[in-house]
């Protein structure tokens, strides 16, 4: 299932889009201000984000910087050009000014989705000296193979599309459940314990850091 976080202060229109992409099949994921979302999205990684402009707390444009590796459509009251030019250049993937038509958002958001899942099936993953391959399910390091198991595979593979970003515990085991179910809460330490070492015996270093009482992540930068 697909889960797409709506940022929006607007009530009425939280619980439209709430009761509409419920029935789409998304799970939905919500907050009513900038800073409120920037708690949801170091427990939460959605595959989508709705994004309003004019929100208490951090406003859209101050929030979005910090999305990066989550396509982001504005909707926004905002109709101007240069705005939406502006957002455009600055990260957002798609702008859809309100009043909106229904079925032209759900129209975007598929497109988004599908956008974002053919990139992250087809590009093979660079970090630092790490390259994952999807379509071979290999990984090098410092073009050397290294062997590792599907539970893994699965973790290295979502941290290296979100380099730089904290992703929590339970969302780790969210995203890895349908190609690892045997992957369970007390059994995920040890998996990223032994991905650690297998990084570290064939690098040199450390990749993978431990974010204290979020998860884990790939450092946007190597340590100095």
């Amino acid at each position: 299932m697909k889960t797409i976080a709506v940022i929006d202060d607007d009530v009425p229109i939280s619980d439209l889009l709430f009761e509409v992409l419920t029935n789409e099949g998304y799970g939905v994921l919500r907050a009513y201000s900038g800073t409120e979302a920037k708690y949801l999205l170091c427990e939460n990684k959605p595959d989508l984000i709705l994004l309003d402009l004019m929100l208490p707390g951090l406003s859209g444009e101050e929030l979005l910087p910090s999305l990066a590796g989550i396509p982001v459509i504005v909707v926004s009251a905002k109709a101007n050009i240069q705005d939406k030019v502006n957002l455009l250049l600055g990260g957002a993937a798609d702008y859809i000014t309100k009043p909106f038509d229904i079925s032209e958002l759900l129209a975007r958001i598929a497109v988004q989705l599908r956008n974002s899942s053919s990139s992250f099936l087809a590009k093979t993953l660079h970090y630092r000296e790490l390259a994952l391959d999807p379509s071979s399910h290999t990984l090098t390091v410092c073009g050397y193979p290294v062997k590792l198991t599907k539970t893994e595979y699965a973790i290295l593979k979502l941290l290296m599309q979100h380099p730089g970003q904290a992703i929590a515990k339970s969302v780790i085991l969210d995203k890895i459940s349908i190609d690892t179910p045997d992957c369970t809460d007390s059994s995920l330490k040890q998996h990223i314990s032994n991905l650690r070492r297998k990084l570290k015996e064939a690098g040199g270093e450390e990749y993978i850091e431990a974010v204290w009482g979020i998860g884990f992540m790939l450092p946007a930068k190597p340590a100095l």
